[in-house]
């Protein structure tokens, strides 16, 4: 089980919901290589408008309905065990952005699993 408090590192990617790794979403191949590179946890956020270098704006409204709306995926670890994963990104991000920003873990708490 990963411990994590105090001074960490976040990582926000920010991508189209449409973006893709060979014919995988490319939000879920971050998460499973998050996961299997053993950090301590990755979320994806779907956004509801938004625009990039690209200028377009995505939006969900109903009279501009987009198929690509913004993605964000959260990971939260030490800053040792990011800039570790950073090539993997480097590698998958074409088109998008990658931001490091520090931050303070307070709590960071799984569930207990109970055995079957």
């Amino acid at each position: 089980m990963t411990r994590l408090t105090g001074t960490a590192l976040r990582v926000t990617i920010f991508i189209g919901e449409n973006d893709t790794w060979h014919r995988r979403p490319l939000y879920s191949e971050i998460v499973h290589r998050a996961h299997r590179a053993g950090l301590a946890g990755a979320s994806v956020f779907r956004g509801i408008e938004g625009f990039g270098a690209s200028s377009l704006i995505h939006t969900t409204r109903l009279l501009s309905l987009s198929e690509d709306l913004p993605v964000a995926i959260v990971i939260v670890d030490t800053e040792d065990r990011v800039r570790a994963f950073l090539p993997q990104l480097d590698e998958l991000v074409t088109e998008g952005l990658v931001v490091l920003d520090g931050c303070e873990v307070i709590r960071y708490v799984g569930r207990h699993r109970e055995n079957t």
